[in-house]
């Protein structure tokens, strides 16, 4: 978990390369059903169209699916859950596989140093949805809906220090989870 800008995609990559991890992201989920032109996909498809964010119930029917699929495989979910409703999900779909989550890790980075770091990934990487604006407005969405997800997993969360290089952060990962 973190919030955009963190560094939990290439953190997730990372991990999953050294672990024999399968990567999950929310993202891959939903291009896979879209392209698969499953009915998820298409009702999926048609909130994304509209400029909405897919709903609960429709996320939660893919990653269902997706983590049934992959039941007896260790997996590293990136950008999943991002909601309270979604990690109550989560939850149920691990107990219907007697499963469970090993570690819940939250990259924690000063919010003016995510701001800078987004902005200069924009500029390097080309991405246009990548203004000052948009970064500004996606940072107070993951405040309003994601971070009291920190608050849902106290128990099982570890706060790991985000500033630094990518190598830095991935030591700091590999001493909590070894």
């Amino acid at each position: 978990m973190g919030p955009p800008g963190a560094g939990k995609g290439t953190q997730a990559k990372i991990l999953a390369e050294k672990y024999s991890l399968i990567h999950l992201s929310t993202g891959d989920i939903l291009r896979a059903e879209i392209r698969k032109k499953t009915d998820r996909g298409l009702e999926a498809q048609s909130y994304m169209d509209a400029g909405n964010l897919v709903p609960d119930k429709v996320l939660l029917s893919m990653m269902e699916s997706t983590l049934t699929e992959l039941q007896n495989s260790g997996i590293i979910l990136d950008g999943f859950p991002r909601t309270i409703p979604q990690a109550e999900g989560l939850n149920n779909i691990f107990l219907k596989l007697n499963s469970k989550i090993n570690h819940v890790l939250n990259i924690h980075v000063e919010e003016s140093k995510l701001i800078k770091r987004l902005i200069e990934r924009a500029q390097n990487s080309g991405r246009k949805d990548d203004t000052e604006e948009v970064i500004i407005k996606r940072q107070k969405v993951y405040t309003k809906l994601t971070a009291p997800l920190i608050d849902f997993y106290k128990n099982e969360i570890t706060q790991i220090d985000g500033d630094g290089t990518i190598e830095q952060v991935t030591q700091r990962i590999l001493e909590y989870i070894q």
